[in-house]
């Protein structure tokens, strides 16, 4: 039921008189409510997000800089209305933040109407915060399809978030899909050199780890796509450090101290600086419905659970009960899968799942080969249709049938799809850089010796627009030119592929640019026509 303001204001005063405060979720608030002021004097530098969107309700963030030279805690009105004047409130509350989480604040935000589109702002005495945007996820039988803009891999070090403004323009997306990599560990300088990191050192401790996300969400293309549409995240490695794993990384050095006391101070602060749910003991596996087109499960193949990489191809790597994503993790992903009832079945994760001959890497599912084929059998046995898992951490785009053995012409026909278990989409880096091949000489070698391979680039940066429909999905690569992400100068993107996969096939082609409905600037460029591998 929506509310007017003034209505609003009335209750909040009475609850402010009696002490009764609505808390923002998540953990960190402790015994900080102690003396918080409405009053503060405070600035949103760092502007509004919204995030895990679900049919009744949707997580809002913001973080407040205090301006007044004081350090308590700070009380913050939260809005959300179906108008951008805010005459009717569809759903309000107060939250109170501290030192203790960073001055950031979650409200989750709930009782509103599924599919509908919201805005939302922050309010502490005089200050408001910019104006967000957000929307609900559908409800079944609403009948419409599901668009996502899915990215991975943003290193401020190596130039500007380009793709991260082109997304903002979208009209209408259902959400921002991130897989992770969204800010990078390193020292300035050692892994990009176009910006200055802060800190300048490689990231150890919590202040650290809070510094390098305050930077990020300083930007003012990161935080125009926040503005604009919902994001649900997921983190890889490097919100933590380099080729993370569950008890350590390459490059965690005892002189960096525990590896416990790390990657809890990188948890800690990616849950205050992020609009994800918080879940216990660092779980962030989760889904999403949206209406009967699209079930989504997000995945953690990095922190939760995963082994140390093995090193080459020895015993370790062949051991039939080897796991990345953990008994726990995988036995609820194959009930989810199995439970699906949506035409399309989204897997967002952070590693490349197909194989590449002659191209191993024990950082992907190539370094768990038996979960690998567990999971592709799981889907073939179960008799699960629709599954696209998508995949980021590689910097490079690729479009994968999954078929469990794709160099066995008996068990996988790569004209039909025959065989094909699934298929997979690996969005570029929005900045981070490739490890390019000779496209022309080279990425026509990769079609000759993967037969299961539907599309390759290699060096580009991007995004991939996915929309599901009930008779078939759209997964588009949007490629800035080679270059341009050095170039502080607005740079845009243009979609070099459209790759689609019919309903009942695991099988994907390339078609013609199709008629998509209008989404904003982004879709209405032309394609880019140099640089383009689209298997025939």
């Amino acid at each position: 039921m929506e509310v007017s303001r003034r209505d609003l204001l009335a209750g909040l005063g009475a609850s402010l008189a009696s002490g009764v405060l609505a808390s923002a979720c998540g953990s960190g608030d402790g015994g900080d409510d102690a003396g918080a002021t409405p009053a503060a004097a405070v600035a949103f530098a760092h502007g509004v997000a919204s995030g895990d969107p679900l049919r009744d309700r949707v997580l809002l963030w913001t973080r407040v800089t205090r301006t007044d030279g004081l350090a308590g805690p700070v009380q913050v009105v939260w809005e959300v209305s179906t108008s951008e004047d805010f005459s009717t409130l569809a759903a309000s509350g107060v939250a109170v933040t501290a030192a203790a989480r960073d001055f950031t604040v979650k409200a989750d935000a709930s009782g509103l109407d599924a599919g509908t589109t919201y805005w939302f702002r922050f309010i502490v005495g005089a200050a408001v915060s910019p104006l967000g945007r957000t929307r609900t996820a559908a409800a079944p039988g609403e009948g419409h399809g599901a668009s996502f803009a899915v990215v991975s891999c943003a290193s401020l070090a190596h130039g500007y978030f380009h793709v991260y403004r082109d997304i903002s323009e979208l009209e209408r997306i259902d959400a921002v899909l991130h897989l992770g990599d969204y800010i990078y560990e390193y020292p300035s300088g050692a892994f990009g050199s176009v910006r200055a990191y802060d800190p300048l050192h490689q990231l150890d401790t919590l202040d650290d780890y809070r510094r390098r996300h305050a930077q990020y969400k300083s930007d003012a293309d990161l935080q125009a796509m926040h503005l604009r549409h919902p994001m649900i995240a997921i983190w890889d490695d490097h919100e933590f450090a380099n080729n993370a794993w569950v008890g350590g990384a390459e490059n965690q050095h005892p002189s960096d101290g525990p590896w416990a006391t790390r990657k809890a101070a990188a948890m800690q602060a990616y849950f205050e600086w992020m609009p994800v749910r918080e879940q216990p003991g660092g779980r962030i596996w989760r889904s999403f419905s949206f209406g009967d087109v699209a079930d989504l499960m997000m995945l953690d193949t990095r922190i939760w659970a995963r082994p140390q990489q093995a090193d080459g191809d020895g015993p370790e790597l062949r051991d039939p009960h080897r796991s990345l994503l953990g008994d726990v993790q995988e036995q609820w992903l194959y009930q989810t899968l199995g439970a699906s009832q949506a035409r399309w079945k989204l897997v967002g994760q952070q590693i490349r799942l197909g194989r590449l001959a002659s191209k191993f890497n024990t950082d992907s599912w190539d370094g768990y080969p038996a979960a690998r084929d567990r999971l592709l059998g799981a889907i073939t046995s179960m008799g699960v249709e629709g599954v696209a898992v998508l995949s980021g951490d590689i910097h490079s785009s690729w479009a994968f049938d999954l078929p469990r053995d794709p160099f066995d012409a008996s068990a996988y026909d790569p004209a039909t799809g025959r065989g094909s278990a699934a298929v997979e989409l690996i969005v570029p880096g929005v900045t981070a850089p490739g490890a390019p091949i000779d496209a022309e000489a080279n990425v026509p070698g990769l079609y000759a010796s993967n037969p299961h391979l539907r599309y390759a680039d290699t060096s580009l940066r991007g995004f991939v627009l996915l929309r599901c429909q009930h008779d078939h999905l759209d997964a588009s690569w949007f490629h800035l030119a080679d270059g341009s992400v050095e170039q502080a100068a607005r740079q845009r993107t243009s979609r070099t592929v459209t790759l689609s996969v019919r309903s009942g096939s695991a099988h994907l082609v390339t078609v013609p640019h199709r008629d998509l409905p209008p989404l904003g600037s982004t879709c209405d460029l032309p394609p880019r026509p140099v640089g383009e591998h689209p298997r025939p």
